[in-house]
């Protein structure tokens, strides 16, 4: 249960602890799976949608022996619409509805004894559209709604284009926010007299609905068990009200940062920060020397973020098979899953590859 944050991964961190880094990396390999299932072809006439049914899935992706059933497919939809002009460029098509990720619950009595609990993945990718590309964009702090904020007197805020996407019905469909509650209260009715987790794991964007999704879980049933975030080079995504809000849930977000990743420092920026960490003091100590009046005009401009959880910060730097690489290369997850691999003390220099090959980059 410490991996899945109840004590806030106090001194599990740095260095970090190589059980926690399996659990990581097997985490990871579940977002992996998201975006080898997804089809990319553009011409296909399945663009945007599972390439594979729920029962052969993870089996697809070489996670047959992980122990869990994919029980749920997941889809977001965007709010905006495409300009006119993008239909002259078969390319930028793109359907406001697609597949984004899936619900597995682990089955499998030998895993489920290592764990000591019942645990629930819920797995997104990243963007992978021109409709999302334009919900990111969308980057203005907005209200949540009533139901996801109960102590809405914090008025917490999140990112406008994240918001949509998670709450967007299609054409009759349920939204993403709608099936994941479906599929959360079927799982703890079914499954009420045995400890469970809920792990909510995602990359860029994914890593943004992870937040957004653990925190409706964690709101919106108060029996909830305990629910974890483990997000990959994730944007932004809310004010100070909207982490206070996750932390009041109850909700672990543990984030795991390259800090030469330009995602993770967007959208808006932070101007006061309670982290312990040396960068988040920085920012503390400049929003300090500014005037109270002038952080009120800034909040109140709708850009002020404010970081949640726990970081893991890596660095490509400090990997000397990727050092170079450009910004795409510092995004990638496969980038994230070699640094999370490999990663040592930050004043040493990141060894050979163990687990995670730098070829896979």
């Amino acid at each position: 249960m410490e991996f899945q944050g109840i004590k806030n991964w106090e001194g599990l961190l740095d260095p970090l602890d190589d059980d926690l880094r399996k659990e990581i990396l097997r985490y990871g390999e579940f977002v992996e799976a998201a975006y080898r299932c997804f089809d990319f072809d553009v011409s296909s006439p399945t663009y945007a949608t599972c390439l594979y049914p729920e029962s052969s899935m993870l089996a697809n992706c070489a996670l047959d022996k992980s122990g869990y059933k994919v029980i749920k497919n997941l889809y977001a939809t965007c709010a905006t619409q495409m300009p006119r002009w993008t239909k002259r460029f078969p390319n930028l098509a793109s359907p406001r509805s697609s597949w984004i990720g899936y619900v597995a619950v682990c089955d499998d009595e030998e895993e489920i004894a290592r764990l000591g609990r019942r645990d629930v993945v819920i797995a997104y990718r990243g963007t992978a559209t021109s409709s999302e590309w334009l919900e990111n964009l969308r980057a203005t702090l907005t209200c949540l709604p009533d139901d996801m904020a109960p102590e809405n007197y914090d008025q917490p805020m999140v990112q406008s284009g994240f918001l949509s996407l998670y709450t967007t019905k299609n054409e009759g469909d349920q939204s993403l926010q709608e099936t994941i509650r479906e599929q959360i209260g079927n799982i703890l009715d079914k499954h009420s007299d045995e400890p469970l987790s809920i792990t909510v794991t995602g990359h860029s964007l994914g890593a943004a609905l992870a937040t957004l999704t653990a925190h409706d879980i964690a709101t919106k049933f108060s029996h909830a068990p305990i629910v974890t975030v483990v997000s990959f080079g994730g944007p932004r995504v809310g004010n100070k009200g909207f982490r206070c809000q996750l932390e009041k849930s109850g909700t672990n977000v543990l984030r795991i940062v390259n800090s030469d990743d330009p995602v993770t420092k967007v959208p808006g920026f932070v101007i006061d920060d309670d982290d312990d960490d040396v960068a988040e003091k920085e920012r503390a100590s400049m929003a300090a020397a500014m005037p109270s009046w002038l952080q009120k005009c800034m909040e109140d401009t709708q850009w002020v973020y404010a970081e949640v959880g726990k970081e893991l910060r890596l660095s490509s730097k400090d990997s000397p098979q990727i050092s170079k690489g450009n910004v795409a290369t510092c995004h990638d997850l496969k980038t994230y899953l070699h640094l999370v691999s490999n990663f040592a003390k930050e004043e040493h220099k990141l060894g050979q590859p163990h687990e995670r090959s730098v070829a896979l980059v």
